[in-house]
């Protein structure tokens, strides 16, 4: 168990699931929690989930980090993915919450090696389709 600055654990199944994720694309996401000053995996989405799979089950109320394997094609019709690490933490959330994940989160995104691209989500709008296809190109 990695242990971070912030006093954060992160449980090793966290690493496992993400390069699950990465290298064998057993995941199309990931969605970690804190709990109990420690990260843990809280949710899987199968490599066929979709992207609204993904957003609706991050809950409305509560911060979350989360990885997505984001397929696409360029604008020269080449295939690509890129990995994406969003942190979810809406205006809605209790500020002490927000505080924990926005103070653990870089320590957090350094034990998963091989993130691509970031996002900082505080409502569904910032992390729309459209945000992240924009994001990928």
């Amino acid at each position: 168990m990695a242990n971070a600055a912030s006093g954060m654990a992160v449980n090793d199944d966290c690493k496992l699931k993400f390069l699950d994720l990465k290298a064998k694309r057993k995941y199309r996401f990931v969605i970690f929690k804190i709990e109990e000053q420690e990260v843990l995996v809280e949710k899987l989405g199968g490599p066929e989930a979709t992207y609204e799979q993904f957003t609706a089950s991050l809950p409305a109320n509560e911060c979350r980090y989360a990885v997505y394997d984001f397929d696409f094609t360029t604008n020269e019709d080449i295939q690509k993915s890129k990995i994406y690490f969003i942190a979810w933490a809406p205006d809605t959330s209790k500020v002490r919450q927000k505080m924990v994940y926005a103070s653990s989160k870089d320590r957090f995104k350094r034990e998963l090696d091989g993130i691509q691209v970031e996002l900082q989500a505080t409502d569904p709008s910032e992390m729309s389709l459209d945000t992240v296809k924009a994001r990928a190109l």
